[in-house]
């Protein structure tokens, strides 16, 4: 048959080279996307962009990024949050190097004084209040070593002659139970933290609460509840405490399950509290509660350590291993002017507990 010559010719098209714009076509050309990869195409495209190096870069990322926030978070409260101690404070402490490098001693004491609505008999609420609880920590540098000294060792206070040792600080503050000490024991005393009972439940509570092991304890803080404090009851074994209960133990008196009681042993839970701590901020959990952790414990301190010390500190506490528990020893008792009766210690067992110290 002929061909009609008024019929187009019918061509077909071929392309040497891609288009310079893909989606540009010419005049009565259909472009036909190309058919979807199949499914095991693309899971295997993703997978390679997916892959175990990607994954754990991210990993790596999250937690330099978390714990950067942390460190943040820390030294913005520590200029804002933390309290300082009285200006003469300075005058007394002796110099050294950077707490998480160098050897430092650090005196760490805790008040007795209670919160303005105590009802609790004889209670102080203002004015001088005592050290309820005094630790000499080693650390930095290698070292770790604590030394607990029982709060009713007598002692020469200049000025105020033979008192039980926690007198120094009603009688002249921190600066004065610096001076005390370091005289007493003859070592230098480079730094002092003060624990703010105000502050210090938040800070457990910021732990999700520490693990305290211990016998029974049983002690009315600030008259017990009846009187609007606290009462805590803890039988023999582990108990896990919130802010409450540890703040209770660290200023527990009196044990009214074991009434026989020392200094000695008062000074052994608060050195146990403080490990508990240590044990609860390096536990994996506490890293999902770090920026909390991190924003709550300068507020709990009053110190004169800047941020930047105050986190060398703590670095050393957390690498420095666990030190023995070390309570300096009484010999005796003595009696005072005032008719009360303290503890002595003898001058060998001052000189060996020292020594264990610095060697620590």
């Amino acid at each position: 048959m002929a061909a009609d010559p008024d019929q187009r010719p019918q061509y077909t098209r071929y392309r040497a080279r891609r288009q310079l714009w893909p989606g540009r076509r010419d005049a009565g050309e259909t472009l036909v996307p190309p058919p979807p990869p199949p499914r095991a195409a693309r899971l295997a495209a993703w997978g390679r962009r997916i892959n175990a190096k990607r994954i754990l870069l991210a990993v790596v990322a999250l937690i330099v990024g978390w714990l950067a926030l942390s460190l943040l978070l820390f030294l913005i409260s520590s200029h804002f949050e933390r309290a300082s101690p009285p200006s003469n404070v300075a005058g007394v402490l002796d110099s050294a190097g950077y707490p998480l490098t160098s050897a430092n001693n650090i005196l760490v004491l805790g008040s007795d004084r209670r919160q303005k609505n105590s009802k609790e008999p004889g209670a102080n609420t203002s004015g001088p209040s005592r050290s309820d609880s005094i630790m000499l920590i080693r650390t930095g540098g290698g070292h770790a070593a604590r030394l607990s000294i029982p709060r009713d060792t007598v002692l020469d206070i200049p000025g105020h002659g033979l008192q039980k040792i926690n007198a120094a600080y009603a009688f002249g503050g921190p600066a004065l139970s610096i001076a005390v000490i370091k005289g007493y024991l003859g070592i230098p005393i480079n730094h002092v933290v003060e624990v703010n009972f105000e502050n210090f439940p938040q800070l457990i509570d910021a732990m999700g609460g520490v693990d305290f092991t211990g016998e029974c304890i049983i002690s009315r803080i600030d008259g017990g509840f009846r009187n609007g404090g606290y009462t805590l009851r803890l039988s023999k074994g582990t108990h896990h405490l919130d802010g409450k209960a540890a703040l209770a133990l660290a200023r527990a008196r009196e044990n009214l399950c074991r009434p026989n009681e020392t200094d000695l042993q008062r000074a052994e839970h608060q050195q146990a509290l403080f490990q508990a701590m240590k044990s609860r901020l390096l536990s994996p959990s506490s890293f999902f509660r770090l920026p909390w952790i991190a924003w709550n414990t300068p507020p709990a301190l009053v110190s004169d350590l800047s941020g930047p010390e105050l986190l060398g500190m703590l670095g050393a506490l957390a690498v420095g291993g666990t030190p023995p528990t070390r309570v300096l020893k009484p010999s005796g008792v003595t009696s005072l002017s005032d008719g009360e009766v303290g503890l002595s210690v003898s001058e060998a067992e001052r000189r060996a507990a020292v020594a264990q110290f610095m060697s620590g």
